[in-house]
């Protein structure tokens, strides 16, 4: 008994040495962008143009880039997620090829994201002639986060009690019209969940959007979907890697940096948000 008691108290130790690493490397990463970056955002440097070969004005191209970029991304990626995971889990016949399947979703869940971008260079910048534009830079950061929100909105769909699809089709209900009408509202939550983790890795990402939708500077902005755009994360790497007058640059880079972290940590709290009233209500 004392025996045990030791190796729970060394467990619940680690548990929350853990927890504190992580807490204090978020803490200090967030401390000394804020303190490399404060001091450059404005009003006119979050809604000007960027003026003088990056070193004056303002990085709207770039927050627009952004929000079309993932904006995009969730459009394409977010249906057609749903879709694959209502036929994985209620209509697949569950045996060695779906097995495979899901083993083939999660281990592209682990490539590298440069070698999406390479796949987006040759197939949509390409192949199939959209060059280098916000619809290429879309379809590739939806390819990206598609993995993710196939497991998790799969995940969240076998999650619905079986009792629930039972007592609909008692009811004389289509097998489409339970998944419709009684599964999928209540899976929204979780499905959610993946929603959440894919906007916020398509705002994140540089390697994707390098080859397919991003140039170092625009004078005007885009007008339409075959337009090449600025996005944040690229934005940070041409000004820390490209610039010639980096006394003037990195700042503006440091505050770039503190405004992704800002939106991406926004849209992860209205997603949560909506995500607990969702769920509010729910006994089971």
């Amino acid at each position: 008994m004392k025996k045990r008691k030791i190796v729970q108290t060394i467990g619940f130790s680690l548990l929350y040495l853990s927890v504190f690493i992580a807490i204090f490397a978020l803490s200090s990463i967030l401390y000394f962008v804020i303190i490399k970056g404060a001091g450059v955002i404005n009003w006119e440097f979050l809604t000007s143009m960027p003026k003088e070969g990056m070193t004056k004005g303002g990085i709207v191209p770039a927050i627009l880039g952004t929000f079309y970029l993932a904006t995009g991304a969730i459009l394409f990626s977010l249906p057609l997620g749903i879709f694959a995971a209502i036929y994985l889990s209620e209509y697949a016949k569950q045996g060695r090829l779906v097995r495979i399947v899901r083993l083939g979703i999660n281990n592209l869940s682990g490539v590298p994201s440069i070698v999406f971008g390479l796949f987006g260079l040759g197939i949509f910048v390409k192949f199939f002639g959209f060059g280098v534009s916000i619809l290429s830079g879309a379809l590739t950061l939806g390819i990206l986060i598609l993995p993710t929100i196939i497991r998790a909105s799969e995940e969240a769909l076998l999650a619905i009690p079986e009792s629930f699809r039972e007592a609909s089709l008692a009811l004389g209900a289509t097998k489409w019209q339970t998944i419709k009408g009684v599964v999928l509202p209540n899976a929204i939550p979780g499905i959610m969940t993946g929603a959440i983790l894919g906007v916020g890795r398509a705002a994140g990402e540089t390697a994707p959007i390098l080859f397919t939708a991003t140039t170092f500077f625009c004078s005007r902005l885009p007008s339409s979907i075959f337009d090449e755009i600025q996005a944040l994360p690229y934005h940070i790497y041409a000004l820390m890697t490209e610039g010639t007058h980096s006394e003037l640059q990195v700042p503006i880079a440091y505050g770039t940096t503190l405004v992704l972290i800002s939106l991406v940590l926004l849209i992860n709290l209205l997603a949560i948000i909506i995500r607990y009233k969702m769920r509010k209500g729910k006994k089971w």
